[in-house]
């Protein structure tokens, strides 16, 4: 197996508001560095590791990368650690978008934030995660795809039977996000500021804070990404060509609410890439993706068409805040242990019906998955949360004796034996420990003022070996070199390279 991690974070001044700073020149170019690059908004920031052997390798380089971005971070800024943002004024505005310099590419990037602030509200390009990259190697397709019964299934070229096998895990992982939620959620509770001028449900906890008294993960329910046209798509996971075939109806099909906001603004600027329902593919908010590499100029999903599903991504985990890099290895072990079980469990296609339902039982878990009473309901069946997480981890449990096997190490079983604990006791989770800190530290911000300097007093003990140094100084050159290549290109305007694209 290979795994990546792409963790976010928002700089956050020394004050508590969100950074009006721009992306640290000494890093390198936000648009063309390989591991440091910014998401939504300017002040968020994103590391990215390379494609790694192992869970301590992967881990060990997003520690680097962290230590090194705090040695470029300016005016005392840090990274504030949790999922839901630090203080935000009144103003919209005073969340810059994004910027990638002139280049048409760099323009065109800003111009989709730009779209999606008009469209959803810039509070949202605020929100940080952890998105976990997982793929299998291709001996392990080769062998299950012996052992099909379905003929059909044996006759597949390698390159499709493994797409097939990755739409499969898709499926289930959606069908079991409430787990990953209840197990790893760490949202129970935003500033209030977050919530100007929004109505909401929810309650005040301390000065400044509001919760839900049993939430486990509000960045993944109706706070974070939600887009209502996404709804009507009718993109599914059932086959590589159905879900390629909905993501391009949704690049190409105008939407009346996006086309009354205008595409330019008073001053004729551009104000949106288009009208319609996705600007671009990765608009498109899932909880989990199918990836491939795009090589030069494929877009992702000519990547997909072109050499089938080469690994997932995984994307409903909130960052840990009590972790310096925000995910630990228990967090990846589980992740990874519950991959290969939806991977290797049946996969029945996932019909309206029953998406509809794994839905309901991703609201109950984002807002009351700590509730004595919560519950799953599965096949018109009801059950208790704990009784269904508990089925599941058990049902988990020879794999990870599997992968401790495969890898010579404890790690899966150890992080099963944890995920059960915070099953057993739901004061031991995630959640449940931000909203007692939060009530001790007296709010939100204290709360994260305060692990965000422990976090940075972790960096400053985390020294790069000069090799390592030299390595990311390089990285920062070149990737400065490669923006002002893209700038030197002026073949053809911005406007006839959106109007190419539209």
């Amino acid at each position: 197996m290979l795994r990546g991690v792409e963790r976010e974070g928002l700089r956050m001044q020394s004050n508590g508001f969100i950074s009006q700073g721009p992306h640290p020149h000494s890093l390198g170019a936000a648009l063309t560095h390989p591991h440091i690059t910014t998401d939504y908004s300017e002040a968020l920031m994103e590391f990215i590791t390379a494609p790694q052997p192992d869970i301590q390798a992967m881990l060990a380089e997003l520690t680097d990368i962290h230590a090194l971005v705090y040695q470029h971070l300016e005016h005392q800024e840090k990274l504030w650690p949790l999922s839901m943002p630090c203080m935000l004024d009144r103003e919209e505005d005073s969340i810059q978008l994004a910027q990638y310099g002139s280049s048409n590419i760099g323009r065109f990037k800003t111009l989709y934030r730009r779209g999606l602030g008009v469209r959803y509200g810039r509070r949202m390009q605020t929100i940080a995660g952890v998105h976990y990259n997982l793929s299998f190697p291709d001996e392990l397709f080769e062998q299950l795809q012996q052992h099909e019964q379905d003929k059909a299934l044996t006759q597949l070229s390698l390159q499709d039977y493994r797409s097939h096998r990755y739409f499969g895990l898709i499926r289930n992982f959606i069908r079991l996000t409430p787990l990953v939620m209840y197990l790893v959620g760490a949202s129970p509770s935003v500033c209030q500021c977050f919530l100007t001028g929004r109505e909401h449900h929810l309650l005040p906890l301390v000065k400044g804070t509001l919760y839900l008294p049993y939430a486990t993960a509000l960045r993944m329910g109706r706070f974070g990404y939600q887009n209502s046209a996404q709804k009507q798509l009718g993109i599914h996971y059932n086959n590589l060509s159905g879900y390629l075939d909905g993501l391009q109806k949704a690049v190409k099909t105008p939407y009346a609410q996006f086309s009354r906001l205008g595409l330019k603004d008073a001053d004729g600027e551009p104000l949106q890439i288009n009208d319609h329902v996705l600007q671009i593919e990765n608009e498109y908010y899932s909880l989990v993706r199918p990836k491939q590499v795009p090589r030069d100029g494929e877009t992702p999903s000519e990547a997909l068409a072109n050499r089938g599903v080469g690994y997932v991504e995984l994307r409903a985990v909130d960052i840990n805040p009590y972790n310096p890099i925000g995910i630990d290895e228990n967090t990846a072990g589980f992740l990874e242990v519950l991959a290969l079980y939806c991977l290797l469990k049946d996969s029945p296609d996932l019909l309206p019906e029953e998406q509809d339902q794994i839905e309901n039982n991703q609201a109950e878990v984002v807002n009351r998955g700590r509730a004595p009473n919560s519950h799953i309901t599965e096949r018109g069946q009801e059950q208790s949360l704990e009784q269904w997480a508990q089925a599941h981890v058990v049902a988990m449990q020879p794999l990870a004796v599997l992968l401790d096997e495969g890898y010579h190490t404890q790690l899966y079983s150890h992080a099963l034996q944890l995920m059960q604990q915070r099953i057993q006791q739901v004061d031991e989770t995630l959640s449940a420990h931000v909203i007692a800190d939060t009530i001790k530290w007296g709010g939100t911000w204290n709360l994260g003022s305060h692990l965000a300097q422990e976090h940075a007093n972790f960096y400053e003990q985390h020294a790069l070996t000069p090799e390592k140094q030299e390595y990311f100084t390089k990285l920062a050159q070149t990737s400065l070199e490669q923006q002002q290549q893209l700038e030197a290109d002026t073949r053809i305007s911005f406007e006839d390279y959106l109007a190419h694209y539209q």
